[in-house]
């Protein structure tokens, strides 16, 4: 194996590694004490809120309607033959770069696993259990719970094939710890009716696998204690909640479950700690639900463990960070999208937004959650992440007999994150943005911006395909979607806008009906630029945008670029007319100034292709000569 691949690997998650100033907030642990923590302990399991195995009428109940769908949904898998994830499998991550060979199959064996312990504990007759002991054994017996693709940063070996005894702590084995720390606390009396060995089998490799991993380690990036001003991203809600789950429900010794709650305080506070405090998200609203969802997961298990004795729900960054995913939905299943976030979707089911709104009291976010329960009707369904599947039930009954009014938002401003949303009565929603380009799963896109229509996307952010080896590596700028030119940004003297903390946006300025902001510093230097200030006003069916610009040196045409889909029409000089579905815009520039163009961009990526479809394209507004200083003027007008 050549060495470049395994080095190229490695940069998988240290893109976003550098340093950044820390904001010593200390939430949690400024509201308590470890020896608080300690003494408020719930022990031997009294805090789990759901029916014993053997409480029928209790499970009945939890299930409710859902009782025959989930017991239909093991069904399906009564007869499934687990599957090996091989040797090369786990090494086409460094041979092609693709991560997809070996995680379909371990998600495969992880699907099962889940529906058939959803199906035992709807039924509850015993019909599961012999097949859910498959998956069980099969999985203890894996060498590592590990994802190939995140080996190669996390692993001593720097390799994406699992060595002997290797316990690496991320996404997916932390979501297994946790699934299987609920079946050890329901099944394992009715493993021991097969053999003991089942479940002292699955205690251990919990015990070996997670347990001691979290106690014993500090040097996981993630956890934030290597490099307190290395930059956290929703790994470190997401992996510690994971970790107080498993300890809660298995660990006996309060001595040992006190250091793991503490732990995970501490890290969830450094995670609250470097981030930004206004509530926004960079990295958008696909990872909403495993970022401050996984954090309200975190603080929900947090209440429970200690019996209602640590709460921070009334903080206001927790109720901002929560509600930035009603913020940022147009309509009709569109999001406003940055960085690696895609247009479509954004939380993991509305159950979990009206629980995170309820416990912040937020009736913005529990009256969205009601507002939108007609078009997503609850379906409550088992995966990896089997804690929010139990609260979804829980919730179940509360949530659908609820109603809460929900009144959108017209303005937006994120003063830290820089995201601005502003729209209108005539239908017309922008979204722009300020920030650096070294924001997590970050875009070169200082500067960019989205408009929307009746809802509809029609100047928009592609998004990201299928992640890869070089999605997460220095080969990240190589790709198209990864570069301002190809974001709603221009190319300044033949220059488009680079990577890094130092290129940022400066002097921006929100109100709401404007955005205006500097993108000198989002450029690097061969740009040659001392200023380029861009200006967006929103007014009726009209979006208008100047670009003012001084440049040290003229040595290329400009070229302002802007991504859209649907149909585009640039025969007609000074008009680029633009129809999408049945809205239709004129792109109006002047001709004198400008020569207008057109690219195809072919979506061979199903990720893109399901949200835009086959292709999407590129307008170009090239200027006829170079110029050194000068003011654009532009407007996006619907017809």
């Amino acid at each position: 194996m050549k060495r470049l691949s395994i080095i190229l690997a490695l940069a998988a998650i240290t893109l976003n590694s550098a340093a950044v100033e820390r904001v010593e907030r200390n939430y949690i642990q400024n509201s308590t004490t470890f020896e608080e923590v300690k003494e408020s302990l719930v022990m031997d399991r009294k805090w789990v809120p759901y029916p014993s195995y053997s409480d029928r009428a209790g499970w009945d109940e939890l299930m409710g309607v859902h009782k025959e769908r989930i017991i239909k949904g093991g069904e399906r898998y009564l007869d499934y033959q687990w599957k090996v994830v091989k040797a090369m499998d786990y090494l086409e991550f460094e041979t092609s770069g693709n991560r997809k060979v070996m995680e379909d199959i371990i998600n495969s064996n992880n699907s099962a696993i889940a529906c058939l312990f959803a199906a035992e504990l709807a039924e509850g007759r015993g019909r599961f259990i012999p097949q859910i002991i498959n998956g069980v054994f099969h999985t203890c017996e894996m060498t590592s719970w590990s994802l190939s693709a995140h080996l190669p940063i996390l692993s001593p070996s720097h390799r994406s094939i699992p060595q002997k005894g290797d316990n690496t702590l991320e996404l997916t084995q932390g979501g297994m710890a946790q699934m299987f720390s609920w079946i050890y606390y329901f099944l394992a009396p009715e493993f021991d009716k097969y053999q003991p060995e089942f479940s002292r089998r699955l205690k251990d490799e919990l015990k070996h696998r997670e347990l001691d991993s979290y106690l014993e380690r500090d040097d996981f990036w993630w956890m934030g204690f290597a490099d307190p001003h290395r930059v956290l991203n929703n790994w470190t809600p997401w992996c510690t909640s994971n970790a107080l789950i498993s300890f809660m429900l298995m660990e006996d010794d309060r001595d040992r479950l006190a250091q793991a709650v503490w732990k995970g305080i501490k890290s969830v506070d450094n995670f609250l700690d470097l981030i930004k405090g206004d509530g926004g998200i960079d990295e958008g609203p696909s990872y909403w639900g495993s970022s401050p969802g996984k954090l309200y997961d975190y603080l929900n298990m947090l209440d429970l463990i200690t019996g209602g004795k640590v709460t921070i729900y009334d903080n206001k960054m927790v109720r901002d960070m929560g509600e930035y995913i009603v913020r940022s939905y147009v309509g009709d299943g569109w999001v406003v999208n940055f960085a690696d976030a895609s247009a479509r979707g954004g939380a993991d089911g509305l159950s979990l937004i009206y629980r995170y709104g309820k416990a912040v009291g937020s009736d913005l976010m529990c009256g969205y959650a009601c507002a939108r329960k007609n078009e997503q009707p609850s379906r409550p369904g088992a995966n990896l992440d089997f804690m929010r599947f139990l609260e979804s039930l829980r919730v179940e009954k509360e949530f659908e007999a609820a109603s809460i009014s929900y009144e959108p938002s017209s303005y937006t401003w994120y003063p830290e994150t820089e995201f601005h949303y502003m729209s209108n009565k005539e239908g017309m929603f922008f979204a722009g943005k300020g920030g650096y380009n070294e924001e997590s799963h970050n875009h070169n896109d200082v500067g960019t911006f989205n408009l929307y229509c009746d809802n509809l996307p029609i100047i928009i952010d592609v998004g990201v395909g299928t992640y890869t080896r070089q999605t997460f590596t220095d080969e990240r700028y190589k790709v198209w979607v990864f570069q301002s030119s190809y974001h709603n940004l221009p190319d300044v003297n033949g220059v488009a806008q680079n990577h890094g903390w130092n290129y940022k946006a400066r002097s921006v300025v929100s109100t709401p009906d404007s955005f205006t902001l500097d993108l000198a510093e989002a450029f690097p230097e061969e740009a040659r630029i001392k200023k380029w200030t861009r200006s967006s006003r929103l007014k009726g069916g009209t979006l208008s945008i100047t670009e003012d610009f001084v440049l040290d040196e003229a040595l290329a045409p400009n070229q302002l670029n802007f991504m859209t889909w649907g149909t585009v029409d640039v025969s007609k000089p000074g008009t680029v007319a633009i129809t999408v579905k049945d809205k239709k815009f004129h792109l109006k520039y002047d001709s004198r100034t400008f020569t207008a163009s057109v690219e195809t961009k072919v979506l061979d990526d199903k990720k893109l292709s399901n949200v835009w479809g086959k292709e999407v394209y590129r307008i170009s507004l090239t200027d006829r000569k170079a110029r050194k200083s000068g003011k654009y003027s532009y407007s996006i007008v619907r017809q």
